[in-house]
Protein backbone atom coordinates (compact mmCIF):
# COMPACT_ATOMS: atom_id res chain seq x y z
CA UNK A 1 0.00 0.00 0.00
CA UNK A 2 1.24 3.49 -0.88
CA UNK A 3 2.25 5.13 2.39
CA UNK A 4 1.20 8.52 0.98
CA UNK A 5 -2.29 7.38 0.03
CA UNK A 6 -5.26 8.84 1.86
CA UNK A 7 -7.02 6.48 4.26
CA UNK A 8 -10.36 5.50 2.82
CA UNK A 9 -13.29 7.23 4.49
CA UNK A 10 -15.74 4.98 6.30
CA UNK A 11 -18.85 4.94 4.17
CA UNK A 12 -20.89 2.73 6.49
CA UNK A 13 -24.18 4.28 7.63
CA UNK A 14 -23.82 6.42 10.73
CA UNK A 15 -26.19 8.49 12.78
CA UNK A 16 -25.23 12.14 12.49
CA UNK A 17 -25.65 14.53 15.42
CA UNK A 18 -28.93 16.43 15.45
CA UNK A 19 -28.77 19.74 13.66
CA UNK A 20 -28.11 22.76 15.92
CA UNK A 21 -30.34 25.79 15.60
CA UNK A 22 -31.26 29.18 17.02
CA UNK A 23 -34.75 30.40 17.86
CA UNK A 24 -36.40 33.52 19.27
CA UNK A 25 -39.51 32.99 21.44
CA UNK A 26 -41.55 36.07 22.33
CA UNK A 27 -44.22 35.54 25.00
CA UNK A 28 -47.01 38.12 24.70
CA UNK A 29 -48.44 37.90 28.21
CA UNK A 30 -51.40 35.81 27.05
CA UNK A 31 -49.35 32.86 25.77
CA UNK A 32 -49.89 29.62 27.73
CA UNK A 33 -46.67 28.71 29.52
CA UNK A 34 -46.08 24.98 30.15
CA UNK A 35 -44.91 23.82 33.56
CA UNK A 36 -42.18 21.80 31.81
CA UNK A 37 -40.03 22.92 28.90
CA UNK A 38 -38.25 20.14 27.01
CA UNK A 39 -35.21 21.09 24.97
CA UNK A 40 -34.06 19.10 21.91
CA UNK A 41 -31.09 16.78 22.21
CA UNK A 42 -28.74 19.06 20.33
CA UNK A 43 -26.84 22.31 20.75
CA UNK A 44 -29.34 25.17 20.66
CA UNK A 45 -29.40 28.91 21.22
CA UNK A 46 -32.79 30.19 22.39
CA UNK A 47 -33.74 33.76 23.12
CA UNK A 48 -36.82 33.88 25.38
CA UNK A 49 -38.48 37.20 26.15
CA UNK A 50 -41.59 38.13 28.11
CA UNK A 51 -43.06 41.56 28.94
CA UNK A 52 -44.86 40.27 32.05
CA UNK A 53 -42.90 37.44 33.66
CA UNK A 54 -44.11 33.94 34.57
CA UNK A 55 -47.17 33.03 36.65
CA UNK A 56 -45.51 29.83 37.92
CA UNK A 57 -42.11 28.19 37.82
CA UNK A 58 -40.95 26.21 34.77
CA UNK A 59 -38.93 22.99 34.98
CA UNK A 60 -36.42 22.56 32.16
CA UNK A 61 -35.67 19.06 30.86
CA UNK A 62 -33.29 17.64 28.29
CA UNK A 63 -33.56 14.22 26.57
CA UNK A 64 -29.75 13.89 26.75
CA UNK A 65 -27.16 14.77 29.42
CA UNK A 66 -26.46 18.48 28.91
CA UNK A 67 -25.68 21.82 30.54
CA UNK A 68 -28.08 24.76 30.60
CA UNK A 69 -26.38 28.14 30.29
CA UNK A 70 -28.59 31.21 30.79
CA UNK A 71 -27.60 34.85 30.24
CA UNK A 72 -29.93 37.65 31.29
CA UNK A 73 -30.33 40.52 28.83
CA UNK A 74 -32.59 42.46 31.21
CA UNK A 75 -31.97 43.09 34.89
CA UNK A 76 -34.27 41.39 37.40
CA UNK A 77 -34.51 42.84 40.92
CA UNK A 78 -33.96 40.73 44.02
CA UNK A 79 -36.97 38.57 45.00
CA UNK A 80 -38.39 38.65 41.44
CA UNK A 81 -36.28 35.68 40.36
CA UNK A 82 -35.94 32.19 41.87
CA UNK A 83 -34.11 28.98 40.93
CA UNK A 84 -34.69 25.42 42.11
CA UNK A 85 -32.02 22.73 41.66
CA UNK A 86 -32.98 19.10 42.38
CA UNK A 87 -36.32 20.54 43.57
CA UNK A 88 -34.60 22.65 46.26
CA UNK A 89 -34.82 26.43 46.23
CA UNK A 90 -31.36 27.94 45.88
CA UNK A 91 -31.01 31.21 47.84
CA UNK A 92 -30.05 34.24 45.77
CA UNK A 93 -28.78 37.34 47.53
CA UNK A 94 -28.57 39.92 44.76
CA UNK A 95 -30.36 41.18 41.68
CA UNK A 96 -29.81 39.42 38.35
CA UNK A 97 -28.04 42.11 36.32
CA UNK A 98 -27.68 42.34 32.55
CA UNK A 99 -25.28 39.77 31.07
CA UNK A 100 -24.86 37.88 34.31
CA UNK A 101 -25.22 34.12 33.89
CA UNK A 102 -26.29 30.76 35.30
CA UNK A 103 -24.69 27.39 34.49
CA UNK A 104 -26.73 24.38 35.63
CA UNK A 105 -26.59 20.66 34.84
CA UNK A 106 -29.86 19.39 33.33
CA UNK A 107 -29.47 16.26 35.48
CA UNK A 108 -30.72 18.34 38.43
CA UNK A 109 -33.96 19.18 36.54
CA UNK A 110 -33.64 22.93 37.16
CA UNK A 111 -36.71 25.11 37.61
CA UNK A 112 -36.98 28.88 37.47
CA UNK A 113 -39.49 31.63 38.05
CA UNK A 114 -39.33 35.29 37.04
CA UNK A 115 -42.07 37.56 38.34
CA UNK A 116 -41.23 40.52 36.13
CA UNK A 117 -40.43 41.16 32.46
CA UNK A 118 -37.38 39.19 31.37
CA UNK A 119 -35.16 38.59 28.36
CA UNK A 120 -32.78 35.62 28.29
CA UNK A 121 -30.43 33.81 25.96
CA UNK A 122 -30.31 30.09 26.80
CA UNK A 123 -27.66 27.69 25.49
CA UNK A 124 -28.23 23.94 25.64
CA UNK A 125 -24.82 22.23 25.54
CA UNK A 126 -24.94 18.39 25.23
CA UNK A 127 -22.41 16.61 27.45
CA UNK A 128 -21.31 14.36 24.56
CA UNK A 129 -19.96 17.47 22.79
CA UNK A 130 -18.21 18.57 25.97
CA UNK A 131 -16.67 15.09 26.33
CA UNK A 132 -15.29 15.33 22.78
CA UNK A 133 -13.69 18.70 23.53
CA UNK A 134 -12.34 17.42 26.85
CA UNK A 135 -10.68 14.46 25.13
CA UNK A 136 -9.04 16.75 22.59
CA UNK A 137 -7.69 18.99 25.37
CA UNK A 138 -6.20 15.97 27.12
CA UNK A 139 -8.69 15.82 29.99
CA UNK A 140 -10.35 12.70 31.28
CA UNK A 141 -14.11 12.35 31.19
CA UNK A 142 -15.67 15.27 33.05
CA UNK A 143 -18.38 13.88 35.32
CA UNK A 144 -19.26 17.02 37.25
CA UNK A 145 -19.72 20.71 36.52
CA UNK A 146 -19.79 23.48 39.10
CA UNK A 147 -23.19 25.05 39.72
CA UNK A 148 -23.06 28.78 38.98
CA UNK A 149 -25.87 31.26 39.68
CA UNK A 150 -26.00 35.01 39.02
CA UNK A 151 -22.30 35.15 38.16
CA UNK A 152 -20.24 37.70 36.24
CA UNK A 153 -18.66 35.61 33.49
CA UNK A 154 -17.06 38.05 31.06
CA UNK A 155 -16.48 35.39 28.40
CA UNK A 156 -20.11 34.25 28.37
CA UNK A 157 -21.22 37.88 28.31
CA UNK A 158 -19.01 38.73 25.33
CA UNK A 159 -19.84 35.71 23.17
CA UNK A 160 -23.53 36.37 23.87
CA UNK A 161 -23.15 39.96 22.70
CA UNK A 162 -21.51 38.62 19.53
CA UNK A 163 -24.22 36.07 18.73
CA UNK A 164 -27.23 38.18 19.75
CA UNK A 165 -27.73 40.00 16.39
CA UNK A 166 -28.04 36.66 14.56
CA UNK A 167 -30.76 35.07 16.73
CA UNK A 168 -34.09 34.99 14.92
CA UNK A 169 -32.74 36.25 11.59
CA UNK A 170 -33.61 34.39 8.38
CA UNK A 171 -29.94 34.60 7.36
CA UNK A 172 -28.66 33.77 10.83
CA UNK A 173 -25.70 31.61 11.74
CA UNK A 174 -24.89 28.75 9.37
CA UNK A 175 -24.46 25.16 10.54
CA UNK A 176 -20.68 25.45 10.38
CA UNK A 177 -20.78 28.72 12.33
CA UNK A 178 -23.03 27.15 14.99
CA UNK A 179 -20.70 24.15 15.25
CA UNK A 180 -17.72 26.48 15.65
CA UNK A 181 -19.58 28.58 18.23
CA UNK A 182 -20.47 25.49 20.27
CA UNK A 183 -16.79 24.50 20.36
CA UNK A 184 -15.81 27.93 21.71
CA UNK A 185 -18.59 27.84 24.29
CA UNK A 186 -17.81 24.24 25.23
CA UNK A 187 -14.09 24.91 25.74
CA UNK A 188 -14.92 27.78 28.10
CA UNK A 189 -17.48 25.75 30.06
CA UNK A 190 -14.97 22.94 30.50
CA UNK A 191 -12.19 25.15 31.79
CA UNK A 192 -14.35 27.43 33.91
CA UNK A 193 -16.96 25.05 35.34
CA UNK A 194 -15.77 21.48 34.75
CA UNK A 195 -14.19 19.43 37.55
CA UNK A 196 -11.15 18.48 35.47
CA UNK A 197 -8.48 15.84 35.68
CA UNK A 198 -5.54 16.48 33.37
CA UNK A 199 -4.27 13.50 31.42
CA UNK A 200 -2.14 14.10 28.31
CA UNK A 201 -1.20 17.26 26.45
CA UNK A 202 -3.06 17.45 23.10
CA UNK A 203 -1.20 17.69 19.82
CA UNK A 204 -0.88 21.20 18.43
CA UNK A 205 -0.15 20.13 14.86
CA UNK A 206 -2.31 20.83 11.82
CA UNK A 207 -3.92 18.50 9.32
CA UNK A 208 -1.93 15.98 7.32
CA UNK A 209 -1.68 16.80 3.57
CA UNK A 210 -4.38 14.26 2.65
CA UNK A 211 -6.64 15.66 5.37
CA UNK A 212 -6.19 19.22 4.10
CA UNK A 213 -7.00 18.01 0.60
CA UNK A 214 -10.07 16.07 1.69
CA UNK A 215 -11.39 18.88 3.89
CA UNK A 216 -11.07 21.33 0.99
CA UNK A 217 -12.86 18.92 -1.33
CA UNK A 218 -15.78 18.43 1.06
CA UNK A 219 -16.14 22.17 1.60
CA UNK A 220 -16.01 22.81 -2.17
CA UNK A 221 -18.76 20.23 -2.66
CA UNK A 222 -20.97 21.91 -0.05
CA UNK A 223 -20.85 25.56 -1.02
CA UNK A 224 -24.47 26.00 0.16
CA UNK A 225 -23.33 25.11 3.69
CA UNK A 226 -25.57 22.21 4.64
CA UNK A 227 -22.48 20.44 5.93
CA UNK A 228 -21.64 19.80 9.59
CA UNK A 229 -18.23 19.92 11.20
CA UNK A 230 -18.80 16.34 12.33
CA UNK A 231 -19.16 15.18 8.71
CA UNK A 232 -15.92 16.83 7.57
CA UNK A 233 -14.10 15.60 10.68
CA UNK A 234 -15.25 12.04 9.97
CA UNK A 235 -13.92 12.25 6.41
CA UNK A 236 -10.54 13.16 7.95
CA UNK A 237 -10.69 10.47 10.63
CA UNK A 238 -10.69 12.98 13.52
CA UNK A 239 -12.93 14.06 16.37
CA UNK A 240 -14.84 17.30 15.81
CA UNK A 241 -12.81 19.32 18.30
CA UNK A 242 -9.46 17.95 17.05
CA UNK A 243 -10.43 18.60 13.45
CA UNK A 244 -11.60 22.18 14.09
CA UNK A 245 -8.39 23.07 15.92
CA UNK A 246 -6.17 21.35 13.35
CA UNK A 247 -8.01 22.98 10.43
CA UNK A 248 -7.43 26.44 11.91
CA UNK A 249 -3.75 25.61 12.47
CA UNK A 250 -3.38 24.54 8.82
CA UNK A 251 -5.46 27.24 7.12
CA UNK A 252 -5.30 30.11 9.62
CA UNK A 253 -9.11 30.44 9.71
CA UNK A 254 -12.10 28.33 10.75
CA UNK A 255 -14.05 26.13 8.32
CA UNK A 256 -16.92 28.62 8.38
CA UNK A 257 -14.62 31.52 7.49
CA UNK A 258 -12.94 29.41 4.78
CA UNK A 259 -16.30 28.63 3.19
CA UNK A 260 -17.41 32.27 3.29
CA UNK A 261 -14.20 33.35 1.54
CA UNK A 262 -14.63 30.58 -1.03
CA UNK A 263 -18.15 31.84 -1.74
CA UNK A 264 -16.91 35.39 -2.21
CA UNK A 265 -14.11 34.23 -4.53
CA UNK A 266 -16.64 32.24 -6.56
CA UNK A 267 -18.93 35.29 -6.76
CA UNK A 268 -16.02 37.45 -7.96
CA UNK A 269 -15.29 34.96 -10.71
CA UNK A 270 -18.93 35.00 -11.85
CA UNK A 271 -19.04 38.81 -11.79
CA UNK A 272 -15.86 39.05 -13.90
CA UNK A 273 -16.75 36.40 -16.44
CA UNK A 274 -20.55 36.44 -16.83
CA UNK A 275 -23.43 38.85 -17.20
CA UNK A 276 -25.52 37.09 -14.53
CA UNK A 277 -27.59 39.29 -12.23
CA UNK A 278 -26.33 39.85 -8.71
CA UNK A 279 -29.26 37.90 -7.24
CA UNK A 280 -28.39 34.89 -9.42
CA UNK A 281 -24.72 35.20 -8.49
CA UNK A 282 -25.68 35.34 -4.80
CA UNK A 283 -27.71 32.11 -5.08
CA UNK A 284 -25.05 30.37 -7.19
CA UNK A 285 -22.44 31.29 -4.58
CA UNK A 286 -24.40 29.80 -1.69
CA UNK A 287 -26.07 32.87 -0.16
CA UNK A 288 -29.74 32.86 0.86
CA UNK A 289 -30.51 36.17 -0.81
CA UNK A 290 -28.89 39.25 -2.34
CA UNK A 291 -28.95 41.29 0.86
CA UNK A 292 -26.95 38.62 2.73
CA UNK A 293 -24.51 38.44 -0.19
CA UNK A 294 -24.11 42.23 -0.33
CA UNK A 295 -23.59 42.54 3.41
CA UNK A 296 -20.97 39.75 3.55
CA UNK A 297 -19.19 40.94 0.40
CA UNK A 298 -18.90 44.48 1.76
CA UNK A 299 -17.57 43.22 5.10
CA UNK A 300 -14.80 41.18 3.46
CA UNK A 301 -13.97 43.24 0.37
CA UNK A 302 -14.76 46.76 1.55
CA UNK A 303 -17.07 47.73 -1.33
CA UNK A 304 -20.45 46.56 -2.60
CA UNK A 305 -20.65 43.77 -5.23
CA UNK A 306 -21.97 46.27 -7.79
CA UNK A 307 -19.05 48.67 -7.26
CA UNK A 308 -16.53 45.82 -7.39
CA UNK A 309 -18.05 44.48 -10.61
CA UNK A 310 -17.85 47.84 -12.35
CA UNK A 311 -14.14 48.00 -11.52
CA UNK A 312 -13.21 44.41 -12.42
CA UNK A 313 -15.58 43.07 -15.07
CA UNK A 314 -13.88 41.92 -18.29
CA UNK A 315 -13.77 44.20 -21.32
CA UNK A 316 -16.28 41.94 -23.07
CA UNK A 317 -18.98 42.85 -20.57
CA UNK A 318 -18.15 46.55 -20.16
CA UNK A 319 -20.92 48.86 -21.30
Amino acid sequence: MDKHASPKADKSPQTLPETPFTTFIQLDGRSPVPSQFRTPGTFTITRLRSPTGLPDRITKLSPVPALLVSISLKSLPLHSYQVWVADKLVPTHRSFLRFQSNVIDFDSEPSCWAGKAFDYVHYTMPRVELDDIAADFGFGRVNNYRLSLVEDDLVLAQITRNVLPFIGRSDGLSLLALDQFSLILGAHLLQQYGVLQKTARPSKGGLAPWQKRRASEVLHENVHDRIRLSEIARECGLSVSHFARSFKTSFGISTHQWLIRHRIDHAKQLMRQTSMSLIDIAIQSGFNDQSAFTRTFHQLVGVSPGSWRRLHMTRHFRA
